[in-house]
C-alpha cells in the first residue's frame, strides 16, 4: 500500500505560481505512475497530469498544457506539480494519485485558490 501526503496548496493571485508536492511511502515508488487530478466546486474530478514511473513520459490535460509541469524524484519518493500562469478557473481541490496495475491510491487533497 502507498500513502500519499500532499503539500503546497494555498491562495495565489492570477498569473502567479505554486508548486505542489506529494510525498509517497514505500520502497516501490518508481513502479507507480503518478498523477494529479483536481475538483472544482460543483464539478466532477478531472485529470490534470501524469508521469511514468521512470519519469520519461509525461502527459497533461489541454486545460493546463503549457502552464503546469509534472515531475518526480524517485530517490526522494516525491512527485511535484509546478503550476504557472494560474487562472481563477484553476481554483479547485488538487489530488495526488499513484497507480499501478489495478491499484490506485489518492492523497488527501489540498485547496488551491486563484484570485482575480
Amino acid at each position: 500500500q502507498v500513502q500519499l501526503v500532499e503539500s503546497g496548496g494555498g491562495l495565489v493571485q492570477a498569473g502567479g505560481s505554486l508548486r505542489r508536492s506529494c510525498a509517497a511511502s514505500g520502497r516501490t515508488f518508481s513502479t507507480y505512475v503518478m498523477g494529479w487530478y483536481r475538483q472544482a466546486p460543483g464539478k466532477e474530478r478531472e485529470f490534470g497530469a501524469s508521469i511514468s514511473g521512470s519519469g520519461g513520459f509525461a502527459n497533461s490535460a489541454d486545460s493546463v498544457k503549457g502552464r503546469f509541469t509534472i515531475s518526480r524524484d524517485n530517490i526522494k519518493n516525491m512527485a511535484y506539480l509546478q503550476m504557472n500562469s494560474l487562472k481563477p478557473e484553476d481554483t479547485a481541490v488538487y489530488y495526488c494519485v499513484a497507480r499501478r496495475d489495478e491499484y490506485t491510491y489518492w492523497g488527501q487533497g489540498t485547496q488551491v485558490t486563484v484570485s482575480s
